[in-house]
């Protein structure tokens, strides 16, 4: 069973992509400095980072979301060796 965080929408960023931008270009990123200013400071983990993912909408349109992704803490259970996927030389890749 999969649990499915709420969305949480970068205040104050928006990402573009201009359809008459050279191939390197991917987009650009506005900022509403005041809302973006507000949103860091809420959302700013404790080693002083905010995680943010540029990804497209049902409509096909890009938007900015805070990554709430959080790796499993170290000691945490491991897959049971029987679980664990080898390839055919018995290593774990």
């Amino acid at each position: 069973m999969s649990e499915t965080k709420e969305k949480v929408f970068a205040d104050g960023f928006v990402f573009k992509r201009r359809e008459d931008a050279p191939d390197f270009v991917i987009g650009e990123i506005g900022v509403k400095v005041e809302d973006a200013i507000a949103f860091l400071k809420k959302h700013t983990k404790s080693n002083g980072w905010v995680d943010l993912n540029v990804l497209y909408g049902r409509s096909g349109n890009p938007y900015i979301e805070l990554n709430t992704y959080e790796p499993k803490k170290k000691g945490s259970p491991k897959k049971a060796e029987a679980e664990e996927e080898t390839d055919e030389d018995g290593l774990p890749f």
